[in-house]
């Protein structure tokens, strides 16, 4: 997680309205013009314009600031999703406690696609895992010879539920969009959006209302810090 602080220096906002706009709308199905509507609501006078600029300038940053240190077992998978009306491929990985290593929007679903997203997974992360657990999609096991040989590979249908499941915060997300408009769109939203909406996603079937509680609050608080607002103050 990173710890340097953020500059908003030039922003005629309060940093508070920036970092609440910004996680509406990654932690939301919201539009631009409804995070502009709810903050109408609030009395804070933003066009949904001003928050998209906001979104592309500190999305990704803040998701940055979340990521964690991957565990040694990746889960690989792809799935499809439109853009512009043509279908194209999400690649995910996520380790085993869920967290999402990175995505990658490509048009196919190859050797090459497969041998790409090896890469740009190894030199986003900057480790190595001891396992990778991916579908039975022939791509892999070839990308895999290639680019980690001396990982072990677990290839098996069952085995990449984990994986698979991360997938349907996208799903719901890209309903709500009715789509994307081109392969760099859907990768910058994508990218910010996967490394910002499981912090706030918690386990909540397996939690108590209390301990779901405190959960939330630990999440607030790296939330936080990450993106330099010092939050509400707590209750008496």
């Amino acid at each position: 997680m990173s710890s340097a602080p953020l500059s908003y220096k030039g922003h005629r906002y309060p940093v508070e309205v920036i970092v609440h706009c910004v996680w509406l709308y990654f932690r939301f199905p919201l539009s631009f013009r409804e995070v502009e509507e709810l903050m109408l609501q609030r009395g804070v006078l933003v066009s949904h314009e001003t928050v998209r600029r906001w979104c592309a300038k500190f999305g990704q940053v803040y998701a940055n600031g979340l990521r964690r240190r991957p565990g040694d077992t990746w889960h690989l998978n792809e799935v499809f999703i439109r853009i512009n009306g043509g279908l194209k491929y999400l690649w995910r990985a996520v380790d085993a406690d869920g967290n999402v290593l990175d995505i990658l929007v490509q048009n196919r679903r190859d050797k090459a696609a497969a041998r790409r997203f090896f890469r740009t997974l190894l030199k986003k992360t900057c480790s190595m895992p001891r396992v990778i657990v991916t579908d039975k999609l022939r791509s892999y096991q070839a990308a895999h010879r290639e680019v980690m040989p001396s990982v072990e590979h677990r290839s098996h249908k069952g085995l990449d539920s984990r994986a698979e499941n991360s997938h349907q915060p996208t799903r719901q997300r890209e309903r709500a969009m009715k789509g994307f408009r081109s392969i760099g769109g859907a990768q910058r939203f994508l990218a910010a959006f996967s490394g910002t909406s499981p912090h706030f996603r918690p386990r909540r079937h397996l939690m108590t209302a209390a301990h779901y509680r405190a959960e939330m609050i630990t999440c607030f608080a790296v939330w936080n810090q990450i993106t330099g607002f010092a939050g509400p103050p707590a209750a008496a």
